[in-house]
């Protein structure tokens, strides 16, 4: 199964992604947790942000996702995936085992908590294409997500408890 958590830098996937693949383990499901941040840098990709760019990062994860994906009983992925093509890609592939996360967050959030120092910077002219910041690069709202979890109203304990009955239901369906 891929849970494929989306959403804007700061709304906060990692920390979500993270701590569900705890608790995933700690319940002895065979998980692997795929960050984007991480994912860019091992693969060398740092700092384009193109649509271009995103797109190909984007595909590569699918594609790793694609190839490891009998290796374990769930994979969780956080990466911001701003482009419903690339989403819809990962649905069409991976069909009824793909479960879509949308971590929502109201930009004065994000900006508030700018966990990077990304949307400072982005202010400042320091970074021209940050994702749903800077109108060259927008983020596309999931059309279809399977959960929607707004992290400014939600705490992170309700929000991987939310993501972990998901699975737990989606994998009790599946099998």
């Amino acid at each position: 199964m891929i849970i494929w958590l989306t959403g804007m830098s700061g709304s906060g996937k990692s920390t979500i992604a993270e701590r569900v693949e705890s608790k995933l383990t700690e319940a002895n499901y065979s998980v692997h947790h795929v960050d984007g941040d991480r994912f860019r840098a091992k693969t060398g990709v740092t700092n384009k942000f193109s649509r271009e760019e995103i797109l190909e990062n984007n595909h590569k994860i699918i594609d790793y996702c694609n190839s490891v994906k009998n290796d374990y009983g769930v994979i969780v992925v956080a990466v911001i995936s701003p482009f419903q093509e690339t989403r819809d890609k990962a649905r069409e592939i991976f069909g009824d085992k793909y479960k879509e996360i949308f971590i929502d967050c109201p930009m004065k959030t994000l900006i508030r908590r700018d966990t990077k120092d990304l949307y400072s910077k982005a202010k400042a002219g320091e970074i021209k294409d940050l994702i749903g910041f800077s109108p060259g690069t927008p983020y596309e709202r999931p059309q279809n997500p399977d959960l929607v979890i707004d992290t400014s109203k939600t705490t992170v304990a309700d929000a991987v408890e939310k993501v972990y009955k998901l699975i737990t239901n989606s994998l009790v369906t599946n099998n």
